[in-house]
């Protein structure tokens, strides 16, 4: 069956890949990510589909779960921890599963994909539930341990989504939405790290990406809510109060002190007047999204 999927065959253009100079392996391989970048265009419907069911979830208050192996599973476990900094969000709202554990991220457990019992454990082990919603992340699309998360997921009702780089997945079929990238057969042939990961990893930044955007995370196209963990952060924080406000650096900067160093609230008592506790009432009112609580204001 492994060498039925498209991710496994062997790409014609690339049979001679040791024999290549350096500028025309370069040149091939950057023709192939393109080829990627085009297979996740053509799945756009799925992806939309799955951003108004984590929407949907995460008004509701429930989490977003990536499960993978290997290269997937790093790539969701990396999408889940550049929330936190990025959109404000706290590290137990959007989670990325591994097999084998955290451990596995920089070295392998082998044996651990192939385990689906481990997929419920690990599950068990966050105490997913029917109000949470579930990625599962294969490049083959068969990885038993994502098909056990899947599963057991599905036993508790909550919502699954599948993401796999072949038509027709094992994984698809355990999901309630399929998303099928078939980027094709790798460069080099069998290492899914390459295209099919690149194709996750964009498709992952999209459902990160998306649904914070229709969560009130996001104001016009600035990070409202970061996180100001460190100098560089603060300075950039300041410079999204400026860009949403028209308002000066010495003024963002006072903004931000009386904000509580909180971009949103900032921008929020700049925009429409309000004290800090006004700002803030406002905002926890609309749902956390600036463009309401600046409509609430202004009636």
């Amino acid at each position: 069956m492994l060498g039925n999927l498209t991710t496994e065959t062997r790409n014609a253009r690339t049979t001679d890949l040791d024999g290549l100079s350096t500028a025309e392996l370069l040149q091939i391989m950057n023709e192939e990510d393109a080829r990627a970048v085009e297979a996740v265009n053509r799945e756009l419907p799925a992806i939309a589909e799955a951003i108004e069911a984590i929407v949907k979830v995460r008004l509701s208050g429930g989490r977003l779960i990536y499960m993978g192996a290997g290269t997937s599973g790093r790539i969701g476990l990396l999408d889940a921890v550049e929330c936190p900094p990025t959109f404000g969000t706290e590290p137990s709202e959007i989670v990325g599963l591994i097999a084998g554990g955290e451990k596995a991220f920089i070295k392998a457990v082998e044996g651990a994909e192939d385990s689906r019992e481990l997929g419920v454990q690990d599950l068990h082990g966050i105490s997913f539930g029917p109000g949470d919603i579930l990625v599962g992340i294969a490049a083959s699309g068969r990885t038993p341990y994502v098909i056990g998360g899947l599963e057991y997921a599905n036993s508790l009702g909550a919502e699954t989504i599948a993401l796999a780089c072949n038509k027709g997945s094992e994984i698809g079929k355990h999901a309630n939405i399929a998303i099928e990238v078939e980027v094709g057969p790798e460069v080099l042939t069998g290492s899914t790290r390459l295209k099919s990961g690149t194709a996750q990893k964009l498709v992952c930044n999209m459902l990160s990406t998306a649904s914070m955007v229709k969560t009130g995370k996001v104001y016009g196209n600035l990070m409202v809510d970061v996180q100001t963990t460190n100098e560089k952060l603060v300075e950039r924080a300041k410079r999204i109060i400026m860009a949403a406000t028209d308002c000066t650096f010495d003024e963002a900067g006072k903004f931000y002190q009386l904000s509580g160093k909180k971009p949103k609230v900032a921008i929020v008592m700049i925009l429409t007047g309000a004290t800090h506790e006004e700002a803030t009432a406002n905002l926890q009112e609309s749902g956390g999204f600036i463009r309401q609580a600046i409509s609430k204001k202004s009636k």
